[in-house]
């Protein structure tokens, strides 16, 4: 371990207890001998104490990508199930259609399965985690004798048009709005404070009096300042250049005032000359601005959504995402909606809705949210549709030519044991990068097109805190900051069906999310993906949770933060392949050729059919909800023949 200081370990309050922090045999991850000899990340991940405390209740144990669902896609990835195992358990069992991965994608393609095929047609759906959900999972924490929640990745949604297919999803897993229209009230010394309902509120802007920007030692400042509502006076207040200060006003006055691009169609000359160049190219040519400032003002809101900066992403995303997944209001104030710890409550309603038994209680958005999952249920035989979790499919493949196959073949591992089923048909419902490694007959021209896919890591790091009186007391319930540890943090205000507290304010606990990428602008994104997913599995805990207790006392001790007396507990949340970065030519293809996606979208491989939402070049899960609906529906005539 590295040499330590016993007055500053007091200090950040690295000796305490964190809400029955259970670390594997009471040990941590060493970090800095094993990184300088060279340790591979998939090592250190096998070893005790990678994930520590990792929350309470039902999903406890499975905070992001847990060691062992690491350890199982670093084994297929590595060639270990190149052949097929000896010692397959032959299961006998025969579905209609085996959906692998239980996130949005395979979730919802189990739903739209359920509804187009006939009372006798059955689906099982694989899932490697110990918990269903993907990215849309939750932490719990219990802080005070209150349950808090917090999302490990999928925030919050807002609402479709009327009669829209996302609407019909939504309904047809019992989403109730009305859920929504009570957030927790005021509960500190007036006047009250404006809250998001969201841990996201990028940069602060439009102005609002209670956000602030943070400047340390990178602008000169020792110790470091808070600027409140930075933009009450042309950020006059702080330590930015002249030029970037224009330049950043510049960049929201012309966003806001810029009118849209006209194109014809997507795919046409315009859209395909946005598709050829980055974001960040289109930006300084649009907008007149630097790449520096671009670079300053815009990280934390595309690494937010796509894991890397606007040097790495195609410029058709400042349109593909209003034209593809449109929605009434997208305002942070009234449009966004939040159930208490991120999207997982939708997971949790379509699992209801599939299996009514999983969840205990009858349906609806208190009781489905609240209550504990039955994991007995999940994989009960005879049940139309089952979900098995703990199990990584490792290889998947047609018995025979794929065009005249008539099963599939799915061999996955489970608590140590490989194990093996067919199915009529798949869809593969799991990243792309893992996915073509699963496919064992995949063709090349798909093969081609998944090789041509990047994506890069992420960490979530939830932190409870018994109060959060160190930012009421600089009057701020939120801030961005330009360097350290993540980028910004927000208290939010919960939907009050969910919570045992129904009132929020400063001498209540809470949960500060911190969202960490690992972009690098300027570099190959190669790098850059690699080197953050090198950073991502190879960091032990206790190096994550200092840096964030260090951050944190930098920003506000200052203010009367205490690190060992106001934290109860920290929960990191590592997603290895994240966000889909879709690059230039990602939507439309270069040089006069196809996107490579289309290879993966334009119809089914045989039987397999390939549902992620990376195909639609963002993690979203409306994104999940349409191409699910669309694989599921390319498989429909093999099903019902």
């Amino acid at each position: 371990m590295p040499n330590r200081c016993p007055h500053l370990d007091k200090l950040l309050g690295m000796g305490e207890e964190i809400s029955r922090r259970d670390f594997l045999d009471g040990a941590l991850l060493a970090s800095g001998a094993a990184l300088l000899a060279g340790t591979a990340p998939s090592q250190l991940a096998a070893q005790t104490g990678w994930a520590g405390y990792t929350g309470e209740g039902d999903y406890q144990g499975s905070a992001g990508n847990a060691e062992d669902v690491v350890r199982s896609a670093h084994a297929v990835r590595d060639g270990k199930f190149d052949q097929e195992p000896v010692s397959v358990v032959d299961t006998k069992e025969v579905f209609d259609c085996v959906i692998v991965g239980g996130g949005f994608a395979g979730l919802s393609a189990a739903l739209f399965f359920k509804q187009r095929t006939p009372a006798s047609r059955n689906c099982l759906v694989l899932d490697n985690a110990r918990v269903f959900g993907g990215v849309a999972k939750r932490n719990e924490f219990v802080v005070e004798g209150h349950r808090l929640y917090a999302p490990q990745a999928s925030v919050h949604f807002q609402p479709p048009y009327p009669d829209s297919f996302l609407k019909g999803v939504y309904d047809s897993f019992g989403l109730d709005w009305d859920a929504f229209k009570n957030y927790q009230t005021w509960a500190g010394p007036g006047p009250d404070m404006d809250l998001s309902r969201s841990p996201y509120r990028v940069e602060g802007y439009p102005p609002r009096a209670t956000y602030g920007f943070y400047f340390g030692a990178k602008y000169g400042k020792t110790p470091g300042i808070w600027v409140k509502d930075p933009w009450r006076d042309g950020l006059a207040r702080t330590p930015f250049s002249e030029q970037t200060r224009r330049e950043f006003i510049s960049w929201h006055e012309q966003r806001h005032a810029t009118a849209p691009l006209v194109y014809d169609f997507p795919g046409d000359s315009v859209s395909r000359e946005l598709d050829s160049m980055t974001l960040e190219d289109y930006w300084v040519r649009l907008y007149g601005i630097s790449r520096e400032t671009i670079r300053l003002i815009t990280a934390s809101d595309t690494a937010s959504g796509f894991g890397l900066g606007p040097d790495a992403l195609s410029a058709w995303l400042e349109y593909e995402w209003s034209r593809n997944v449109p929605t009434v209001d997208d305002s942070m104030a009234t449009g966004l909606q939040m159930f208490p710890g991120g999207n997982c409550g939708m997971n949790r309603m379509i699992v209801k809705t599939l299996i009514p038994e999983a969840i205990e209680g009858p349906r609806g958005m208190e009781t489905t949210w609240k209550n504990r999952i039955d994991f007995d249920a999940l994989d009960t035989p005879g049940s139309r549709v089952r979900l098995r979790l703990g199990s990584t499919a490792v290889r998947v493949e047609h018995e025979g030519e794929p065009r005249q196959a008539e099963f599939v073949r799915i061999t996955y591992t489970r608590g140590g044991k490989v194990y093996q089923l067919k199915a009529k048909t798949v869809v593969m419902a799991g990243g792309g990068w893992i996915t073509k490694h699963v496919v064992r007959d995949l063709n090349p021209e798909r093969r081609a097109a998944y090789d041509t896919f990047s994506h890069s890591p992420y960490l979530v790091a939830n932190v409870a805190v018994r109060n959060w009186r160190f930012l009421s007391n600089l009057g701020l319930s939120g801030g961005n900051w330009f360097e350290g540890f993540g980028r910004f943090t927000e208290v939010r205000k919960c939907a009050d069906f969910g919570v045992d507290l129904k009132t929020v304010g400063p001498a209540l606990p809470t949960v500060l999310t911190f969202f960490v990428d690992f972009s690098q602008p300027g570099l190959p994104v190669e790098r850059q993906t690699h080197e953050g997913r090198m950073q991502l599995l190879s960091t032990p805990y206790e190096v994550y949770e200092r840096r964030i207790r260090e951050q944190m006392i930098e920003m506000f001790a200052g203010s009367g933060f205490d690190a060992k007396r106001d934290i109860a507990g920290i929960v990191l949340n590592r997603w290895g392949h994240a966000f889909i970065n879709p690059q230039p030519g990602f939507f439309f293809g270069k040089n006069g050729q196809p996107a490579p996606r289309d290879a993966l979208r334009n119809g089914p491989f045989g039987r397999i059919a390939f549902s992620h939402s990376d195909l639609a070049g963002a993690m979203d899960h409306r994104n999940a909800f349409m191409e699910s609906n669309r694989a599921v529906n390319q498989l429909l005539d093999r099903v019902l023949t």
